[in-house]
């Protein structure tokens, strides 16, 4: 049997780059992927993965470095997949997301908007205040390692701060390894999720075994002493336990100041990482829909009334349209707290509607779109049903909002106004974006 050929460092000039920070070199005929790597630099690299059309490599040193490249505030980027663009400045990352979303609408959908938006900025450090951490008992290193995976393997990273996490998490990778390395079941718990609210703070341990009384100890002990939540996760997102305190007064929330409006939210819901960049988000979503008080006001992908709410004071009525049921009832429990009576919630698929829903046939002025990563192609092919003035569409994709917007503009009776980025995960690839579309 033959002997798998070691892979030896390679030296090449990067011709190119992706939008996710790869630099792309041409060796011997064939793409490599060298990730952190910027276009005119001279890099040595090792291939990692390798493919029929390309290689995918990691970078081992920067021999002459670009004019763009900057040195990364944290330790452990290069290794830790949670971030791929410290390497160049905010100024150069939204750029390079600009240009992915230009070149997304262009070849995908065929369209481009009227006018352009700046960028919308935030904070680039310690803002992430949802976040899923892995967590593996790793012996040989002596310690149970917490943070995001490696860039190049399935590993959990090897490190002991987070510069993107929100305070006080950023600084408590260490004390959360130290304390899961104390307990029975630490090789039985494989993720923490965090959330990071306005006076509080949760974390949620997946157990895969039940932890036993001292277990238990070591766990409240750590919530007592980091003001936080412990919250217990042994199967599906309805397992959820509270052990530390016992009971609590106050729901985790986020406001809204501008439109008056509080957000109670379950550690496990979903919510805009970014608490600046989705408050600039929300304001701006409302003034591009315009709502007065006699308009019927649409919002898809509801979850739990991020824009629904702020909406309903705007607007005469509004239905938010979501498709799990946990999320519909704390939407409408929000509504309730917040004294709106006109606002209404739903529970539906929105991957499955055929047109003869009574939602759909209502009649809606302005529409509120925010999917994921699909996109919302079901809804934006029976457009002329809903049949609005306005649609502001939020996309955390920017391939399916291309594949949309082209639905909306030549087949649906719509102008691209005007589109832009969202910088909600600053020194990630994740591309966020917003487009308004008005009726022709």
């Amino acid at each position: 049997m033959a002997r798998k050929k070691r892979r030896e460092p390679e030296t090449a000039t990067i011709e190119s780059a992706t939008h996710d920070g790869r630099g792309i070199a041409a060796v011997s005929g064939k793409k490599v992927f060298v990730a952190g790597a910027l276009p005119g630099e001279t890099v040595e690299f090792i291939r990692r993965k390798l493919r029929r059309n390309f290689d995918e490599a990691e970078l081992l040193q920067v021999i002459e470095p670009s004019k763009d490249r900057i040195d990364a505030k944290c330790e452990a980027f290069g290794r830790c997949g949670g971030c791929s663009l410290q390497h160049v400045s905010e100024g150069y990352q939204r750029s390079i997301k600009e240009q992915t979303l230009k070149d997304n609408l262009q070849r995908i959908g065929k369209v481009e908007p009227q006018s352009w938006l700046q960028p919308m900025t935030g904070p680039v450090w310690g803002y992430r205040r949802r976040a899923r951490l892995a967590v593996k008992d790793v012996p040989a290193k002596g310690r149970v390692l917490v943070g995001f995976r490696e860039r190049h393997a399935p590993f959990v990273t090897d490190m002991h701060r987070c510069e993107v996490l929100a305070s006080p998490v950023d600084g408590l990778i260490d004390a959360l390894s130290e304390l899961v390395a104390r307990l029975s079941i630490r090789a039985r718990l494989p993720q923490i999720e965090v959330a990071v609210a306005e006076k509080s703070m949760a974390m949620v341990f997946r157990v895969l075994d039940e932890p036993n009384g001292a277990d238990k100890e070591h766990l409240i002990a750590f919530g007592a002493a980091n003001n936080c939540r412990i919250y217990l996760q042994p199967g599906g997102l309805d397992s959820l336990q509270l052990i530390e305190p016992t009971s609590v007064d106050e729901s985790l929330y986020y406001t809204l100041p501008e439109f008056d409006i509080r957000i109670d939210f379950e550690p496990i819901d979903f919510v805009q990482v970014n608490s600046e960049i989705n408050q600039r988000m929300v304001h701006f979503a409302i003034e591009q829909l315009d709502p007065g008080p006699a308009d019927r006001v649409l919002d898809l992908y509801c979850g739990i009334g991020n824009f629904s709410l702020p909406l309903a004071r705007k607007s005469g009525t509004v239905l938010g349209i979501e498709g799990e049921n946990t999320l519909v009832a704390r939407a409408a429990e929000n509504a309730e707290k917040n004294g709106l009576n006109n606002a209404e919630f739903r529970v539906a698929d929105l991957s499955k509607i055929d047109g003869t829903e009574s939602w759909v046939k209502a009649g809606w002025d302005r529409l509120l779109l925010d999917p994921a990563r699909s996109g919302a192609a079901e809804v934006v092919e029976r457009m002329k049903l809903l049949n609005p003035e306005r649609i502001v569409y939020v996309s955390c994709h920017p391939g399916t909002l291309a594949r949309d917007a082209g639905i909306l503009v030549y087949e649906q009776g719509y102008r691209l106004e005007t589109a832009g980025i969202i910088d909600m995960f600053p020194h990630t690839a994740h591309v966020e974006s917003i487009a308004v579309f008005t009726r022709t």
